[in-house]
């Protein structure tokens, strides 16, 4: 092929018949150097030479944005260009693979820079993503409940002095800022701040972030970013109240008052909400999460989804299931609500303070409920290992964990009989076999 030295004037000039597809004037300074026209009119500078036996031909740029020859190596000519790409044929590297290794280099520069100046919630969204599956629906319920942007109006349950619309998260203002931001000195200021206004809130929120940041730091596109003493466990002694435990608790000459003030609740939902709630032991989402599919009235079995073990079946004892049967079935869920979005009851603790001051009782929490179970079963001297699987507590001795497997009937035995005293204790009969109430469940 007949070869010319490529200058401006002659690129200028060159161009392709129309009755071809493309057409080259070949430079004979630079082998492999070459202009391209085609019939439109378009014209690039390109080089061609062999890699591994194969020829492999690459554009260097448009001729009017590529100057044939120029003496500055900032900004190299045609020429400059084709040379290079020779040296590299002659390393033996394919300019092609090079070429795209340096996009990716640059590209990966651009992200990282991009990442660097994000917010931390972007990386929070990926990681809640990443570890959705082996969470338990709570603990992602935790993790959404730290992060969100606050701001929706209330339509119910607020406090005398509260604000008429939700408060944002308490890691809100951490995962608002990039997080090579998020350093110790900033963590113990915005944990001084929180612990000050809501500090169960802090406790849990801290040790969601020192999950978060150790989740970055094992992210190769995160780790250089992180701060891997934001979080230690010195900031939370420092900083947090001690944490105490709750001893809430209904005493046995208390039951009486609390059920005559649950039984005036005007919505069946609630009232029998909360009696079931002290009755099993159960945790308050546990119960409140329960559908009528896992309700066995014929064998009298209750299934939970248990936060520890996944699963439960404890027993349905007669006065719960007249409690249950009694409710009406609206959807899936037992104790339904035709207001809430979920369609099942979300907040009976407001309707339960309102219970425990008719009563005297300020201070009784939902989980005070379940405490009280397990303090009052010991009144029929149940033995710890069976109250304990009631409630779905992990088991404490080896013994238990491996050798104790009760069957529902066993459970069954004393969970009637601890339902039966307390019953006894508040003035309430308990229905027997073959009463109406137990007929109408079977």
């Amino acid at each position: 092929m007949a070869r010319v030295k490529l200058t401006a004037g002659r690129v200028r000039d060159f161009s392709c018949p129309a009755d071809k597809s493309q057409t080259f004037l070949w430079d004979s300074e630079v082998p492999g150097l070459a202009v391209r026209a085609t019939p439109t009119g378009a014209k690039a500078y390109i080089f061609q030479g062999k890699v591994s036996g194969k020829d492999v031909r690459i554009t260097i740029g448009n001729v009017t944005a590529w100057a044939i020859e120029s003496g500055d190596m900032q900004s190299p000519g045609a020429r400059e260009q084709a040379r290079s790409l020779q040296t590299l044929i002659d390393r033996g590297i394919d300019p092609r693979q090079a070429k795209a290794e340096n996009v990716a280099a640059v590209e990966a520069k651009r992200e990282s820079a991009r990442r660097a100046e994000a917010s931390a919630m972007e990386a929070w969204g990926l990681y809640i993503e990443a570890r959705r599956a082996k969470w338990s629906e709570r603990h992602l319920a935790d993790h959404e409940a730290v992060s969100k942007p606050g701001g929706v109006v209330r339509t119910r349950g607020r406090r005398a002095g509260e604000s008429d619309k939700t408060l944002p998260g308490a890691l809100v203002p951490l995962l608002a800022l990039p997080l090579n931001q998020l350093d110790s000195d900033r963590v113990r200021q915005w944990l001084q701040d929180e612990a000050a206004r809501r500090p169960t809130h802090a406790r849990l929120a801290l040790a969601l972030l020192r999950a978060f940041l150790n989740w970055c730091l094992d992210r190769p596109e995160y780790r250089d970013q992180v701060h891997a003493d934001a979080c230690t466990a010195r900031l939370a002694k420092d900083e947090l109240p001690r944490k105490q435990a709750k001893e809430d608790c209904l005493q046995r000459e208390q039951l009486p008052l609390w059920f005559e003030q649950v039984k005036k609740i005007h919505n069946p939902v609630i009232s029998h909400y909360l009696q079931a709630l002290l009755l099993t032991g159960a945790r308050r989402e546990e119960l409140a999460g329960v559908k009528w599919a896992d309700v066995d009235f014929q064998w009298k079995a209750l299934t939970i989804r248990d936060k520890v073990e996944g699963e439960r079946t404890i027993p349905l004892t007669p006065y719960v299931a007249v409690l249950l049967a009694a409710l009406p079935r609206r959807n899936e869920w037992v104790f339904s609500s035709p207001t809430a979005a979920s369609g099942r009851l979300q907040e009976p603790s407001i309707q339960h303070r309102k219970v425990c001051v008719a009563a005297g009782l300020e201070g009784l929490t939902l989980h005070g409920l379940r405490r009280s179970f397990g303090t009052l079963a010991e009144w029929v001297e149940c033995p710890a290992g069976i109250s304990a699987q009631i409630m779905g507590h992990k088991p404490s001795a080896i013994a238990e964990k491996h050798y104790r497997r009760r069957p529902l009937d066993l459970l069954r035995q004393w969970h009637s009989k601890i339902e039966g005293w307390i019953l006894d204790q508040a003035g309430i009969e308990q229905p027997q076999e073959g009463e109406p109430g137990l007929r109408a469940v079977k």
